[in-house]
């Protein structure tokens, strides 16, 4: 298969920017090859070709591994590759990523030098799951769309079909299912909010876990984790694990650390007097924040900002940050206080952490969208820890065998490193 420029600078894992300059063209030259208004040199295809197949060494520290890769997996409702890093770093290798957003695509490219083109709406997939690789894991983040549950025997005296090919049938969940049923992956994990198991008076979510168990026969646990023990941040959101053999993973029986041991925000904030003064509020919208939590306080609701100080533990990231800040507002001695800056919340949600140092190539509205949306790569990173030694004998590899799971301690995980 022949690929245009466009998908060999994108197999590369490079901005028309970082294009040119490896390269060595600039980057006007590179627009026209992009625009097709004329045509590289063979041999630039062919250095595009080598770029894809071996990326520089430091773009692998945001997800590099010691170990020998040993399975394979794809990456649904990939967003920015929070499930990824997790199941990277016990030595998998990803093989197909679906990300709909182009500005999360465009994040995920500069992250990870990949040797697959990042696909786009899933949907265009389920109908012919064929075209997705053969996979070992299957991850997704899956948004929660609304469906109810039909009851089976009026369908079948309707004589309509039932099961999720019709009760879950236009919501992206049905979409992972058909993936899923084809391939017969040796495990899942599934991610979403935590108030998932509670939409629409539970029936979402018992529909989901009957189709998983019921028509599909995996193994299938479910579990609310909070990110506080990992991260700065009361974040919880459901993850459903589930193995296609039967083993003796118990999700609900993890230790998980103290959440009174975690992280503060002083572990990921910059000092306020060299954050540029752009994150700071307005004077109208600290104003306007003001006045609106004075008048729920009024009649006695809970709504409005909240303003943390290094000491604190933030909450929930949302993906409307960029708008107000308001649900993290940062103290500022003597002035307003200020929103998070974008490589604060990379450090909030886990993507730069210890060594691995994470890019953001986007605008800051987008970047809060992404971050906002993510997973918290600890939370991950603990469960895909969690998960080896089950997943290594599901796939008969011993070579992914651990002595330990999910023993970590809070002085491992549990702390940020020094900013600075």
């Amino acid at each position: 298969m022949r690929h245009t420029f466009t998908e060999l600078r994108e197999l590369a894992g490079l901005s028309v920017e970082q294009a040119a300059s490896e390269l060595g063209y600039c980057a006007s030259t590179i627009y026209r090859w992009e625009r097709g208004e004329a045509g590289p040199r063979p041999s630039v295809m062919r250095a595009l070709e080598v770029l894809g197949r071996y990326p520089e060494k430091p773009m692998k520290s945001v997800h590099s591994t010691e170990e020998k890769l040993g399975f394979r997996f794809i990456d649904l409702f990939a967003g920015i590759g929070g499930l990824r890093i997790g199941f990277q770093g016990i030595g998998g290798h990803c093989v197909f990523t679906s990300e709909w957003d182009k500005y999360a695509q465009e994040t995920y490219r500069t992250n990870f030098r990949d040797n697959h083109l990042l696909q786009g709406d899933i949907r265009e997939f389920s109908g012919e799951p064929e075209l997705v690789p053969e996979h070992d894991v299957l991850l997704a983040g899956f948004p929660c769309q609304p469906f109810s549950i039909a009851g089976v025997s009026k369908k079948n005296a309707l004589g309509r079909p039932h099961g999720f090919l019709c009760d879950t049938q236009g919501t992206l969940f049905f979409d992972t299912a058909q993936i899923i049923a084809h391939h017969r992956p040796a495990a899942f994990v599934l991610e979403n909010v935590k108030n998932l198991e509670n939409h629409d008076r539970g029936r979402t979510f018992k529909t989901i876990m009957h189709v998983l168990q019921e028509e599909l026969g995996y193994h299938t646990q479910f579990r609310v984790i909070s990110s506080a023990p990992w991260v700065p941040q009361k974040r919880e959101r459901v993850f459903i694990v589930g193995f296609r053999e039967k083993t003796d993973f118990d999700l609900n029986a993890l230790n998980l650390p103290a959440i009174e041991n975690g992280p503060r925000l002083n572990s990921i904030l910059e000092p306020n007097d060299s954050v540029d003064p752009k994150y700071t509020l307005t004077p109208r919208l600290w104003e306007y924040l003001q006045e609106y939590r004075k008048k729920h306080e009024a009649k006695g609701n809970g709504f409005g900002f909240s303003l943390v100080g290094p000491d604190d533990v933030a909450r929930t990231l949302s993906a409307r940050y960029y708008k107000d800040g308001s649900e993290i507002l940062i103290e500022q001695a003597g002035a307003r206080p200020r929103r998070l800056t974008p490589l604060e919340c990379a450090r909030l949600m886990g993507f730069d952490r210890g060594d691995r140092r994470w890019q953001i190539p986007v605008s800051d509205t987008q970047a809060y969208r992404q971050f906002g949306n993510a997973v918290v790569v600890p939370v991950v990173e603990f469960l895909a820890r969690s998960m080896k030694d089950a997943l290594a004998r599901s796939l008969g590899k011993s070579d992914l065998l651990q002595t330990t799971a999910g023993s970590e301690q809070v002085g491992e995980l549990g702390k940020v490193a020094p900013v600075g």
